[in-house]
């Protein structure tokens, strides 16, 4: 269900009081014997609201102490990078991470500009520390690096968020989030007697130690990007930080590169009041949402376009990103990501390793499958969060990772790897790089695949549910489906396991020829995601959705 103020811009009444979410990070204490204030791993870290007492100090108190414990056992010695966003809650978070990591003798790796840092730019800051003399990866040995960044990702401006990446440089697996959570909840009710250095003493102590993020990652962008065919068409790039960690990144690349990129709303403001309202009715800085980039899209239309060929975004820690076209608006990720397939697997990576698949979600478009059989390359189908592509892209069984959810990485040109998490910047960036070689945008190129592939119609609808109910997901099982047909159609799959690697998928999907839909539960909220495609119309979709939701409240038990 669509807010009635979705895509209006935001209110005084929508706006957070960013005094009372940093003070109630302080001033509420978590209860370990309420199931909604305890830390909980999700896809990608523990996240929360300081006013929920869900994000608090003990929490991160508890978790950081939790990694440098863990990080011990595993034998992680080298640096610890520390990156955040601009939520209003990741710079107090931060100070008492550096606090305990310090007492308990870590050596971190902050911004030496006390920048924002992007998560992208952790994970190839971790990558490119632990790779060996001869270009591989170092997984074991001494001085290895490891990190954290503080970030509820696209969330709202109440939330807070951290996330910690092994020595592997992208989302830990559930073995590794797991074991910290639960150490973590240990020490939740004790946290006070967690020891700590205060802030101030700790950030001097020789144990901090101030880096170049910033020109560390931009500099190492050539190795990614073709930015002299960019240079060399004069392609005009507009990017959309939307308040958030890359802000003064696009700047460095602009300059570095001798590009035309101009930054569109260079504004940082934790409340987001530049934003307009996301389909739930919520500030958030989700890119790829036509809702949430509404307002950039409207300035686009009212004359701004003169300046640009295409504009890209990011959301706050730069981990996602956004396609906006002429005449086109907000691509739909699944949309971009097969206009990428198609360049970056049709000739364009020769350094890339042969037979290297596609990686996507079984929440993806199928169009990302059609697309990727008409040039002859492997799809490679995993469950939902990005953790499942991180082997994969170490080990060249795939060359790109890509989200319905507008997440993605790709190796570097020589076939290495670049960055085993989300990398919002690249994508973008590649925008224009594919505009220069082919001399259409994104969008035109897409409608030129649907003519060869057919039209779908894809939607998301996410259902408030219960922790039982997300605890019932996990045991779903294809025998659930009595069902033989899906919109008339013959059902070719009932899958529980991902088809790529053979993983849980933490819930169902169901397949024909032609239509599909796949429901889950969501790892940070308490929702349930019902995702579906039809390539047969509009209406096909909606008898899709109802059938999907009739067997989920029977598997549910509703």
């Amino acid at each position: 269900m669509v807010a009635t103020n979705a895509g209006l811009p935001a209110t005084p009444a929508d706006l957070i009081n960013v005094d009372e979410v940093i003070g109630k990070y302080y001033d509420l204490v978590p209860d370990p014997s309420v199931p909604e204030q305890r830390v909980i791993f999700g896809t990608s870290g523990h996240r929360g609201s300081s006013l929920k007492t869900s994000f608090n100090e003990a929490h991160i108190v508890a978790i950081t102490q939790a990694i440098a414990e863990y990080r011990k056992k595993a034998g992680v010695t080298g640096p610890l990078y520390l990156g955040s966003d601009t939520h209003a809650l990741s710079a107090p978070a931060k100070k008492t991470a550096i606090e305990v990591l310090v007492a308990n003798g870590v050596h971190v790796r902050i911004d030496s500009r006390d920048d924002f840092v992007p998560t992208p730019v952790v994970s190839q800051a971790i990558l490119t520390h632990n790779r060996a003399a001869d270009g591989t990866q170092r997984f074991e040995g001494e001085g290895l690096a490891d990190g954290i960044v503080v970030t509820p990702s696209h969330n709202p401006p109440t939330d807070g968020g951290f996330k910690y990446d092994p020595v592997t440089g992208g989302p830990a697996p559930a073995d590794v989030t797991n074991a910290i959570a639960a150490r973590a909840n240990e020490l939740l009710g004790d946290y006070k007697n967690v020891k700590r250095v205060p802030y101030e003493e700790a950030v001097k102590s020789d144990l901090v130690e101030g880096f170049d993020f910033r020109e560390h990652y931009v500099a190492d962008l050539d190795n990614v990007i073709d930015f002299d065919v960019i240079r060399n068409s004069g392609v005009r790039l507009g990017i959309d930080p939307l308040g958030g960690a890359s802000v003064n990144y696009w700047p460095l690349i602009n300059e570095k590169y001798g590009l035309n990129i101009g930054v569109v709303r260079p504004e940082v403001d934790p409340t987001w009041r530049f934003m307009t309202i996301d389909h739930d009715g919520k500030i958030r800085m989700d890119p790829s949402s036509p809702y949430a980039m509404k307002g950039l899209v409207d300035e686009l239309n009212a004359g701004a376009w003169d300046k640009y060929d295409l504009v890209g975004g990011t959301d706050p820690d730069a981990d996602r990103h956004g396609i906006v076209c002429p005449n086109w608006g907000v691509m739909n990720p699944n949309h971009y990501i097969a206009v990428c397939v198609e360049y970056l697997f049709g000739g364009n990576r020769p350094g890339w390793p042969e037979g290297a698949a596609v990686g996507k979600t079984l929440v993806s478009s199928s169009l990302i499958d059609r697309v990727a059989a008409s040039i002859n390359a492997k799809v490679m189908e995993v469950p939902v969060g990005f953790k499942w592509f991180v082997d994969p892209l170490f080990e060249g069984k795939i060359a790109f990772g890509g989200e319905e959810s507008s997440g993605m990485s790709f190796l570097r040109k020589d076939g290495r790897v670049w960055t085993t998490d989300k990398d919002g910047l690249i994508p973008d960036l590649l925008a224009a790089e594919i505009t220069a070689k082919t001399g259409k945008n994104p969008a035109e190129l897409h409608k030129a695949q649907v003519e060869r592939f057919g039209e779908s119609w894809y939607k998301r609808i996410d259902t408030p549910t219960t922790l039982e109910q997300k605890q019932k997901f996990a045991s779903l099982t294809g025998d659930d489906v009595t069902a033989t047909q899906l919109a008339g159609e013959d059902i070719t799959a009932k899958l529980t396991e991902a088809p790529g690697n053979h993983a849980k998928i933490g819930g169902l999907k169901v397949t024909t020829k032609d239509n599909w839909f796949a429901a889950r539960p969501s790892g940070t909220e308490n929702i349930y995601k019902v995702y579906a495609e039809s390539f047969e119309s509009p209406e096909a979709l909606d008898k899709v959705l109802g059938e999907a939701e009739e067997v989920v409240n029977k598997a549910l038990g509703e």
